[in-house]
């Protein structure tokens, strides 16, 4: 997690923290007066923005953006009534995370409304389960960072035979290559994951993983591989 929890608010409101930074910081505005009040202030303003944003964003969202930047003065303020910069900067950047978050979560404005609906119910099917994991009351948590810069963080519920795999690395695999991941068991490697070409981050939900040993990430050809390519770049012990 960032190491300044308090800058976590405005990724918390646009849903851009891992599961498990978003856990640890709801545990963090139950204690802090300040991110609350933050956190209640970019809630009201991002739902003024972005209503009915998350899937395909409907045109009058463009609209409203740049209405929004209109009325951003960037010489001399209205005499008539005050410009406050600060939140004019707060709601154009807010405004603009949410525009992008939307574009992310489609992949693009022209993708059938039937298919997102599709990846809608998968996606919360599979954020259920992960909630299911990190509320488990087993639940354990343990992260691990290499030397190559990998930080792995797993929360295990031995209950529930699941883990949510977290990876987070400074930098791509390289060129014509990609991480993936891995659930070691004794002397058995299982795949995890076969992250995108380029990708430096990601959550995954694995079952199975009451007997697991340790979890694990490798550099592969782009299409992964049967078995672990050596050396392991970051792991983390799990028993």
């Amino acid at each position: 997690m960032n190491g300044d929890v308090h800058a976590l608010s405005g990724a918390y409101v646009l849903d851009a923290l891992t599961d498990i930074e978003r856990a640890a910081f709801k545990r963090h505005l139950a204690s802090c007066a300040t991110c609350s009040i933050e956190v209640a202030e970019l809630q009201e303003t991002a739902a003024r923005l972005a209503d009915g944003a998350w899937s395909v964003p409907p045109p009058a969202l463009r609209d409203k953006v740049f209405a929004e930047v209109s009325r951003t003065r960037q010489d001399a303020p209205v005499p008539a009534k005050p410009v406050r910069p600060q939140r004019n900067r707060r709601l154009f950047t807010v405004a603009a995370a949410v525009v992008l978050a939307a574009v992310a979560a489609t992949g693009t404005f022209a993708v059938q409304e039937r298919r997102l609906d599709d990846q809608r119910t998968v996606a919360q099917a599979e954020a259920a389960r992960v909630t299911e994991v990190l509320s488990a009351p087993d639940a354990a948590l343990r992260s691990a960072t290499s030397a190559n810069g990998i930080r792995l963080t797993v929360v295990t519920s031995a209950a529930r035979d699941e883990a949510v795999l977290t990876m987070a690395a400074d930098r791509p695999a390289g060129a014509d290559r990609t991480y993936q991941l891995w659930m070691l068991d004794g002397t058995t490697a299982i795949n995890a994951g076969v992250l995108p070409v380029g990708t430096t981050s990601a959550t995954r939900l694995v079952q199975g993983a009451a007997a697991a040993d340790a979890f694990a990430v490798t550099v592969e050809p782009p299409s992964g591989s049967p078995t672990p390519t050596l050396p392991i770049v970051g792991q983390v012990a799990v028993a």
